[in-house]
């Protein structure tokens, strides 16, 4: 009895499914915005999707251990794009309304058994609703990791192609104007949610990469400068560093220097590798260092970028200035910095070298009476001197 009862409750559902799949869309029309605003393509695959539910549900009510199978049956039917249009949440939406229409046109024809299957395949349905989207999520977060590490390394390498600018925009990069890249040790257990939160809250956004035990990060402002009208400065990218610097393992942390855009923070990583490479012969480093503080190091590793930043950014131009701040400022250096050594052998007063002095800071920026500076503009002097020799 109760076999032949369940048969033709089947028999009373199959011949109800067609009825039911019309109510459903008509109710979707009336009371979902969303749906209504579809192209006519997509409201027919969430259609498709609605009336697959109320087929396998029938199915399901024949053979509760079908419940595996819920996903593919209904959401197979609907295209893969689906998915990047349609939200979770309205998908959630979609089932309470297919749902409603099934109780309300069975509750005064249905036996308990039948509102009771009706609830328990509802919650099923929402359960591998959740678990589509959730594969979906993680193939998509696969997906990006790859990307990111592919334009990460392009950027690393200097290896652009036309399909760069591409990629960065798959990526959501919601960087402006210039950037600078940061390179330090990857940590243990890398937190790369934390990494992008504390970049939100700076007004930054970063690409993250790992090239073995280096964590990369290249930075760039959401608001590029001359976007910023309210009249506050842009972060420095060395403070956005320092607010980053919990995310990378012990060790050197390097910044590169700022270049103008995107697709030329190559020049920018290249200065922030040489740098991390030769870090630990800084002993009192800071963290994080800027890359242009390491100019001595990298040019005596044989950095060409770091010799050739010594010689234009120092050497040049107090050469073309005046050989006598050049002359001054080798003569400065050769006395251990002290006023008076260096004024007997000019024969100039004392206070002629200071004047010089501040000629020298004020024309190329580094001041030759603090002890890191002074190793800087020496190793200027020295490669300068030896390219000059070489042209001669």
């Amino acid at each position: 009895m109760a076999e032949r009862t369940k048969a033709q409750t089947l028999a009373w559902l199959r011949t109800l499914s067609g009825e039911l799949a019309t109510a459903t869309l008509k109710r979707l029309d009336d009371t979902l915005p969303w749906y209504r605003d579809m192209p006519p393509g997509r409201r027919s695959a969430v259609g498709l999707v609605a009336q697959a539910g109320i087929t396998s549900f029938v199915s399901w009510f024949d053979d509760p251990s079908s419940t595996p199978w819920i996903a593919s049956d209904v959401f197979g039917a609907a295209p893969r794009e689906l998915l990047r249009s349609v939200s979770l949440q309205q998908t959630l939406q979609l089932i309470r309304v297919t749902v409603e229409v099934v109780e309300e046109r069975v509750r005064k024809d249905a036996d308990e058994s039948l509102k009771d299957a009706i609830l328990l395949y509802s919650r099923e349905i929402a359960f591998a609703a959740a678990d589509v989207y959730a594969r979906a999520a993680e193939a998509r977060g696969l997906w990006d990791a790859r990307l990111e590490a592919l334009v990460v390394d392009s950027i690393l390498t200097g290896e652009y192609d036309t399909e760069l600018p591409s990629r960065i925009a798959a990526l959501g990069w919601n960087g402006h104007g210039a950037v600078s890249v940061l390179v330090g040790t990857a940590p243990r257990m890398l937190d790369v949610d934390q990494l992008r939160r504390t970049a939100r809250h700076l007004d930054a956004d970063v690409l993250i990469g790992v090239q073995g035990s280096r964590l990369v990060l290249v930075i760039g402002r959401v608001e590029a400068a001359e976007e910023i009208t309210d009249g506050r400065d842009p972060l420095p990218f060395l403070e956005i560093a320092a607010q980053l610097e919990p995310g990378f393992g012990p060790g050197h942390l390097v910044l590169g220097h700022e270049v103008p855009s995107l697709v030329e923070a190559a020049r920018s990583a290249k200065a922030a590798l040489a740098g991390f490479a030769v870090a630990r012969a800084w002993r009192n480093a800071p963290r994080p260092a800027l890359a242009d503080d390491l100019l001595p190091e990298r040019s005596f590793a044989g950095d060409p970028l770091a010799r050739s930043t010594l010689i234009n950014r120092v050497y040049k131009p107090l050469q073309e200035h005046s050989s006598d701040l050049l002359t001054t400022l080798w003569a400065y250096l050769d006395n251990g910095r002290s006023l008076e050594a260096t004024a007997r052998e000019l024969f100039v007063h004392p206070n002629t070298v200071r004047y010089r002095l501040k000629r020298i800071s004020e024309i190329i920026g580094y001041d030759a009476t603090g002890a890191r500076e002074a190793l800087i503009l020496q190793s200027a002097l020295i490669v300068g001197s030896i390219s000059a020799s070489r042209k001669s």
